[in-house]
């Protein structure tokens, strides 16, 4: 069962942008990408919405996101969220492991 966060940083003037791009500068995105149970960890910017950025943030279970919500990196992420004064809004989604990708084959390409 793998877990899903997409967690929406929104700001004013950029900020979000900028909060992401000082997490991946800062080397904190690629400390989070080396957690045990990581499986992605990547921001996205929204085409019809310049003030918000999207971070897809994906565990391989209920335990390694416990882990990653205990580490320092937390501390860090929400330091750079004060600094650029964003807010957030998380979904959470599980991954059904009985989901058989062949039934929307005729809707997928890859």
């Amino acid at each position: 069962m793998a877990i899903t966060v997409n967690i929406y940083y929104s700001g004013t003037d950029g900020s979000a942008r900028r909060f992401a791009e000082e997490m991946v500068a800062s080397g904190t995105v690629d400390a989070i990408r080396r957690e045990p149970g990581n499986l992605r960890y990547e921001y996205f910017a929204p085409l019809d919405d310049a003030e918000t950025v999207l971070l897809i943030d994906s565990w391989e279970s209920q335990r390694a996101l416990d882990a990653h919500h205990a580490s320092p990196m937390m501390g860090t992420i929400a330091e750079l969220r004060e600094k650029h004064d964003v807010r957030m809004r998380v979904e959470r989604y599980v991954t059904n492991v009985a989901y058989d990708a062949a039934t929307d084959s005729g809707f997928v390409w890859e």
